[in-house]
């Protein structure tokens, strides 16, 4: 696929743009912000938008443009890892799973059936009860919700293309299995794992920022969007904008990453909607 072919999925071109804007953002918190997120001042709190603070001030006199570039790096750095961890164990079990069939398919499917009876943030308090809260925490919780999601995407994607005729050829020539799985199925099932990759991606976001709104992800005196939401949230009536802030740049990011999602489906194969994606993307 060349550029000029991305141009007809105006969907893709937004969704990217917007992600790519924050992205930017985010990195851009690791050299330089407006002003350190840790530089407390309450001569200048709840200063309103303007020149100085381009987003105004928080109860601590904080800039909340500074906070806002740091949070949107944690909510990507969370969120980029859980989808790391989910794709590098659900997708050899998923495979395992198609080429295998009988016994270990019987497995990947329980498995998966477990996983998915726990949603994250039950595990998050699970390991938050063990070993206490944390943005670590939260990736391994999110991350081991992924796994099941890409475990199914990998095998009903491999299930559709190990009937087709060069697999069996495949197979008549000598290949082992996991052979096949390696140069075969996994090159050709590799457009929806990221298509699904991306879905997680804003899903992990939005996970995060539930996480440390209740208190079990990110911990000061580090931030992101979803703590800036909950130090916010008691003084919602008196200054509304320190909430509406964080909400609305989760909001976008996670609309922009699902539209990035549905136009990447279409632009790399538009028969990725008759197969396993849309039966888990939800």
């Amino acid at each position: 696929m060349n550029w000029r072919s991305l141009l007809k999925h105006p969907g893709l071109v937004i969704g990217l743009s917007a992600t790519a804007l924050f992205a930017l953002l985010a990195l851009l918190s690791l050299v330089w912000t407006p002003y350190p997120i840790a530089d407390i001042s309450i001569a200048r709190r709840f200063a309103t938008p303007g020149p100085e603070h381009w987003l105004g001030t928080d109860q601590l006199g904080r800039d909340m443009l500074s906070l806002i570039m740091s949070g949107t790096l944690t909510s990507f750095t969370v969120g980029a890892m859980a989808v790391l961890i989910g794709a590098g164990i659900g997708v050899p079990l998923g495979l395992a799973a198609a080429i295998y069939d009988g016994p270990v398919e019987w497995v990947v499917l329980r498995f998966s059936d477990l996983a998915f009876a726990f949603p994250a943030v039950v595990i998050a308090i699970l390991i938050a009860t063990l070993v206490g809260p944390g943005a670590s925490n939260a990736v391994i919780a999110i991350g081991i919700f992924n796994v099941p999601v890409f475990a199914q995407v990998a095998r009903g994607g491999a299930l559709a293309i190990s009937t087709l005729d060069f697999v069996a050829a495949a197979r008549l020539a000598g290949l082992s299995k996991p052979m096949i799985a390696l140069r075969h199925l996994l090159p050709n099932i590799a457009s929806l794992i990221i298509v699904q990759g991306t879905i997680q991606l804003s899903l992990g976001i939005l996970a995060e920022a539930g996480l440390s709104y209740i208190g079990l992800g990110t911990q000061p005196p580090a931030t992101s969007l979803g703590l800036m939401l909950r130090d916010a949230q008691s003084l919602f009536l008196i200054h509304p904008w320190l909430s509406l802030a964080p909400g609305l740049a989760i909001v976008v990011i996670v609309i922009a990453l699902n539209i990035a999602g549905d136009g990447l489906r279409d632009a790399l194969d538009p028969r990725l909607r008759n197969r396993g994606l849309a039966n888990v993307a939800g």
